[in-house]
């Protein structure tokens, strides 16, 4: 399930154990810095690019994994 791996991903560059599915990435302390650094993490370790604009529209760990899943290009 991508949404698991996306959540570990929020946790480790949150640095927080307790993220639900539906915590903001904005209200959780997230800026642009660790934004990237998820991108960048999304892309190696679940083998997903996803757009940083889609990552500002799509604040939530539910709603994001909910994009890349609509986008059919999880390889792993």
């Amino acid at each position: 399930m991508i949404a698991d791996g996306v959540l570990a991903i929020w946790c480790r560059e949150l640095q927080s154990d307790d993220i639900s599915m539906d915590d903001n990435f904005f209200t959780l302390g997230g800026h642009s810095v660790i934004m990237a650094k998820i991108q960048g993490a999304l892309i190696e370790e679940l083998g997903v690019e996803v757009p940083m604009d889609q990552l500002f529209i799509n604040p939530t760990v539910a709603s994001i994994s909910a994009y890349i899943e609509s986008q059919g290009t999880v390889t792993r």
